[in-house]
């Protein structure tokens, strides 16, 4: 008897045991991957910081100065509109070593308005007032150098970018197993290289390897993990498999706040994914792959262990598996197909910058949190919490209200939070977390429907290029970010949020041009695919149905 995959899950178990190990051991994964994705917000954590002045601490020594009296009389005032640069990367063209200087306000001997003396650049560093560090401290990324930090975070980014490009490709030639197992060690090696760099340029490659990997390792799990478990389960399994990187936000904050100091949190951080070598004894290579390169015999073996593993046993009958390959002519897929025709132009465009949203937005409330929070580990905590009801939200939704409704409105309101947001006042701590905690569940909402989506809405024989030419948006967004945030606040502190609410607003429009997809069944042709928004005949709606009905599990 020849059978495909999911027959043989069926009688094998779809989700038991084996798959309830399988999935608690590759969510690890994406628990780890938190640090590496916003670990910016604590690795490079800009504090108050001020010109080093020679004599200035002798100075103070002498006078019996406290720090914020020290911080009066010898730093220069906020520039004209309040900007900051002038008092962090500005200092005092005076030499502090002379005798004549009085303990109180000792400029005045110089000139009487402190406007009109001269002011140049830090030749002699900085001192910051933090009680831990940062790479922005050891490394002085500040001031003319802040660009620096926006880099490190679009390296990493660009790494995604490459990595799951390409993760696909290998993955297929290579197997899951090997591929997963390469990247977990090359991810390793590289982030504990990173904690222990002497320079930057040495952390920025490090971090750069780190990304190429440890996306693909991620996306390996992903794979993985939905390879393992019956169609009926799928969709649920990677929504909580998304929901496992909320986990590690809550984990990475508690970290965070325990070392203050950035080595050690990156060599903490780092040291878990030494474990995952040990999956070479506990994971499997994927049925799947297996028989899609005539590995029938071994793909047997690995379903009768899982049948073993969930107390069931495969019917003697099946002896063979069959891929599940398309039947008919094979059609050579290009990125033409995802322009050619107007529908499918559309939902590429829509997709396209839906995903570029869902990035900026996400990475950029985290980051511009760690500029403005004044408890960024408690409100790193609070909003992480939010990403929970967001994944319960989206599998209450999706098969009940539909897909494009909640799409919609979790980018309005994420939207409408950012918008908000810049215009609480200050004394209004509490209002403002609560508004940004919306924002953020809204966005989590956006980028976990987006994923569901975007398969549904291609035919089958450009589904895949579809996904990934689509996604690829959100590493760019990825690689914008950080200029975006940290550029921006330069100018204003809230004007990264009035950027990420007309982005937000515009996608949450953009989604309800696209059609809905709940209760359809997947497009198979550019005709079907070009159809889609166009009610379909009663006597289709039943007959599919029908079919639907016979697809329910009898347990």
């Amino acid at each position: 008897m020849t059978a495909t995959v999911d027959d043989a899950l069926e009688h094998g178990g779809e989700f038991h045991f084996f798959q309830k190990q399988m999935f608690f051991l590759l969510s690890l994964l994406s628990v780890a991957f938190t640090p590496i994705y916003v670990g910016i917000v604590f690795l490079g954590f800009t504090p108050d910081h001020h010109c080093r002045s020679p004599g200035v601490a002798e100075l103070s020594l002498r006078c019996g100065w406290s720090p914020a009296e020290e911080l009066n009389y010898t730093v220069p005032g906020p520039g004209p509109g309040g900007e900051a640069s002038a008092r962090q990367c500005r200092r005092y063209e005076v030499d502090w070593n002379q005798s004549t200087l009085s303990c109180v306000d000792p400029l005045a001997s110089l000139d009487t308005n402190r406007s009109r003396l001269p002011l140049g650049p830090c030749r002699d560093g900085w001192l910051y007032e933090t009680p831990g560090s940062s790479i922005v401290t050891e490394f002085n990324l500040v001031c003319a150098n802040s660009w620096m930090l926006d880099l490190f975070q679009s390296s990493v980014n660009v790494g995604f970018f490459i990595g799951s490009m390409s993760i696909g490709y290998i993955a297929d030639r290579f197997g899951r197993k090997l591929c997963l197992l390469t990247t977990i060690l090359i991810n390793a090696a590289s982030g504990v290289l990173m904690a222990i760099s002497p320079t930057y340029t040495w952390m920025l490659i490090f971090r750069l390897i780190q990304g190429l990997v440890s996306k693909a390792s991620w996306l390996i799990g992903f794979i993985l993990i939905t390879e393992f478990v019956g169609r009926s389960y799928r969709r649920t399994v990677g929504i909580f498999y998304q929901a496992a990187f909320t986990v590690g936000l809550l984990i990475l904050a508690g970290v965070a706040y325990a070392l203050p100091h950035w080595r050690w949190l990156q060599f903490t951080v780092t040291l878990p994914n030494f474990c995952f070598l040990l999956y070479y004894w506990c994971i499997p290579e994927s049925p799947r792959w297996l028989i899609s390169q005539n590995k029938n015999a071994e793909a047997m073996r690995i379903f009768k262990h899982i049948a073993k593993k969930n107390g069931k046993s495969l019917p003697a009958s099946l002896q063979r598996l069959r891929p599940e390959e398309e039947t008919g002519k094979k059609l050579n897929p290009s990125f033409l197909d995802l322009v050619r025709t107007p529908q499918i132009r559309k939902h590429t465009l829509i997709l396209m910058y839906n995903w570029f949203t869902s990035s900026v937005l996400y990475q950029g409330l985290i980051m511009h949190m760690g500029l403005a929070g004044d408890n960024i580990y408690l409100e790193f905590f609070y909003s992480a919490l939010v990403e929970f009801p967001a994944a319960f939200m989206v599998i209450l939704t999706i098969d009940r209200i539909g897909r494009r409704y909640p799409w919609a409105a979790s980018n309005i309101v994420a939207g409408a939070a950012c918008l908000a947001s810049g215009f609480i006042p200050g004394d209004l701590q509490w209002l403002r977390i609560i508004v940004s905690c919306l924002g953020r569940m809204g966005i989590t909402m956006a980028y976990e429907i987006v994923c569901l989506v975007n398969a549904e809405l291609y035919p089958t024989f450009i589904r895949n290029l579809g996904v990934h030419v689509c996604s690829s948006m959100c590493d760019i967004g990825g690689i914008i970010t950080p200029f975006l945030v940290y550029r921006l606040t330069n100018i204003w502190l809230e004007l990264p949020l009035m950027v990420f609410a007309v982005v937000g607003l515009v996608a949450g429009g953009l989604v309800l041009l696209l059609p809905e997809t709940k209760g359809k069944a997947l497009p198979e042709t550019i005709e079907e695919a070009e159809n889609m928004q166009r009610p379909r005949k009663n006597k289709e709606k039943m007959i599919y149905l029908q079919v639907q009905k016979l697809d329910i599990p009898l347990n």
